[in-house]
């Protein structure tokens, strides 16, 4: 079994912010029914073309796996896959009771059944029913990952370029699908399936196994079946038997067939089914994603408008102008005092300012050889924290703020918490407690200090950021100057692939976002626990991993609470890395478009995009 795929690649919290993609994209053609004029010409009716602006192309339709799980691919997968539940502006989490239904059967075991609409469907016409919930269970588990570290090979970058034959590989992890370890059930009538837990999780209601792939096309795709029920029963057989012939390739096309860059064609169209509102019509590389509504969809908001555009250009200033031209209709640009500036004096604009669920963010690496590896000291782990904690100490938060961020939002101040947002309710005792108070000033004595006590003069850091966003250029040049002075080499490892590189270990240091996906008190866990999918610095810490587990089963929010801030407490005692600020975000659209909102997690602006209208 081969295949050539990054290993790591952007994250669900990263990628939302930041730039890695083709600049000055061209418009795709709209007809009568767009009528792209940027002026509201009257009240606003149904149908008619709406064309957003985007800064990352979407890259593949599977974005639970590792390499998909990024906002690029969500955007997408949102607008064409239907789902349980979705978040308004207030965080409110909606249920999607026209799609599906989950219910608490058993607290004890905790047992929860999903039942879909009998009458939700593939684009193609094939029922959606438990084959394709059963098979986002098993990928996600992990439960029949059998291969070792010897079974993968990868190249010099990190591509996984063989894996042994016949070995299973699903190219996914999530530690909350990974507490249900028996194989769920089906219902008779294909359409429910019931999941029990095998100890109780508090974050059971959000654990809602979001955008399925098709199961009978991976069916197909895998083992040759061209009937979809056919297939659909023989990849609920692999996994019932626990075929592992079976399941390695399903496996591979679960994890690798879905990444594309441009419209499949001929039989590869089966690889942009939708189950929702909307259609995949056309996909121009770099350029644009073209997605028409779903004529057939019944089980949820149907959309408004005929066409959707999701244009991609990674600068925030050419969005505008955009914007300004009347090629887009609505943007949520990288805010920069310049955009903020022209987009409020915009005629026929309106804009919407406040922040987004994402915050900017310092990690180091543990495993890249470097002066934070234990292992360049003859495995001292106590010298490497103090390299660790030595460039924390120099990274200039306030400056940054006051340089970057504080020119478009004039209340911005560093974000002093790893998993808790400001403004919500334990955010100001979290801060209290966690240790942040250290690290409000930069403190390039106490750094050379640490540097001296760990004897080592000079280290050489390897600086990874999105070269092509000229915001993170900025805050690297800040950072740059500021560790100077205590004696690093900070050197330039900024790249324009920086996303596909996370984890490789090419690296000492990344600067990156995350992006809030959910409420759920356990969704940090994945960056954190030392077997998770978005630990990207490799910390391996067995207490971390202790607190997680013991998270994972606690419905108390006081404990919780007090999980939450020991977790951090060994975060910055440990260095692992260190935030900086939350995004701020403007939302502009065109007066040609009603109903356009944001929400601060994924989401984004797209979040109610079934409501969206365009004037006549």
């Amino acid at each position: 079994m081969r295949f050539r795929h990054r290993r790591t690649a952007a994250v669900a919290a990263a990628v939302a912010a930041l730039a890695l993609v083709v600049t000055g994209c061209q418009s795709p053609d709209t007809d009568d029914s767009g009528g792209k004029t940027g002026k509201s010409s009257g009240a606003a009716n149904a149908g008619g073309t709406v064309t957003v602006g985007w800064n990352q192309p979407l890259f593949s339709m599977n974005y639970m796996s590792t390499n998909g799980h990024a906002t690029a691919n969500y955007v997408v997968t949102y607008l064409t896959r239907a789902n349980w539940a979705y978040y308004d502006p207030d965080l409110n989490f909606v249920k999607n009771e026209q799609f599906g239904a989950m219910t608490v059967d058993s607290e004890d075991p905790l047992t929860v059944t999903q039942t879909i609409n009998p009458a939700a469907k593939w684009s193609d016409g094939t029922p959606l029913d438990g084959s394709d919930l059963l098979l986002e269970w098993a990928a996600r588990s992990g439960v029949f990952n059998d291969t070792s570290e010897e079974d993968i090979e990868t190249d010099e970058e990190g591509n996984v370029i063989n894996v042994t034959e016949g070995k299973v590989y699903f190219d996914a992890g999530d530690p909350a699908v990974q507490l249900i370890k028996d194989t769920p059930t089906i219902s008779d009538d294909g359409k429910a399936v019931t999941f029990v837990y095998s100890e109780p999780f508090a974050d059971w209601q959000y654990n809602f196994f979001d955008y399925p792939l098709p199961a009978h096309v991976v069916g197909k795709r895998a083992l040759g079946i061209t009937d979809p029920a056919e297939a659909q029963a023989a990849v609920v057989a692999a996994i019932q038997n626990k075929d592992a012939a079976s399941l390695a390739k399903i496996a591979d096309v679960w994890s690798f067939d879905f990444d594309i860059n441009a419209m499949p064609e001929g039989e590869d169209a089966e690889l942009v089914l939708s189950c929702g509102p909307m259609l995949v019509s056309n996909y121009v590389e770099g350029q644009y994603v073209t997605l028409k509504k779903n004529p057939d969809f019944t089980w949820g908001t149907p959309a408004k408008v005929d066409e959707i555009i999701v244009q991609y250009n990674e600068d925030p200033m050419a969005q505008v102008q955009a914007l300004q031209n009347g090629d887009l209709d609505i943007i949520q640009p990288q805010v920069t005092a310049d955009v903020l500036s022209t987009v409020q004096g915009l005629d026929g604009v309106q804009h919407e300012s406040g922040y987004e669920g994402t915050y900017e963010h310092v990690d180091l690496t543990y495993t890249s050889g470097g002066p934070f590896d234990p292992a360049s000291y003859g495995g001292d782990e106590e010298k490497a924290k103090k390299v660790r904690v030595a460039f924390l100490k120099t990274i200039p938060r306030q400056k940054i703020v006051e340089t970057i961020i504080k020119p478009t939002q004039p209340d911005a101040a560093p974000r002093d918490s790893y998993n808790v947002v400001p403004g919500a309710p334990t955010y100001d005792a979290t801060v209290a407690a966690n240790g942040y108070a250290a690290y409000q000033d930069v403190d390039i004595e106490g750094a050379k200090q640490l540097l001296a006590e760990a004897g080592v003069t000079n280290p050489q850091v390897r600086f990874m950021y999105a070269k092509s966003n000229a915001r993170r250029v900025q805050e690297f040049q800040l950072i740059h100057e500021s560790a100077t002075q205590a004696g690093f080499e900070v050197i330039d490892a900024g790249s324009d692939e920086w996303g596909t590189k996370l984890g490789d270990d090419t690296y000492d240091a990344a600067l990156f976002a995350w992006q809030s996906t959910s409420t759920a008190v356990f969704e940090p866990a994945a960056n954190y626990v030392s077997d998770g999918q978005n630990n990207f610095g490799h910390i391996d810490n067995a207490k971390i991993d202790e607190l997680y587990d013991e998270l994972a089963t606690t419905t108390d929010p006081t404990r919780q609470e007090e999980i939450n801030l020991e977790v951090e407490k060994i975060l910055l005692e440990d260095g692992f890395g260190i935030t900086v600020f939350q995004f701020p975000s403007v939302l502009a659209w065109r007066d040609r478009v009603k109903n356009v909102s944001m929400t601060p997690i994924s989401g984004t602006m797209f979040w109610n995009f079934w409501d969206w209208e365009v004037a006549d």
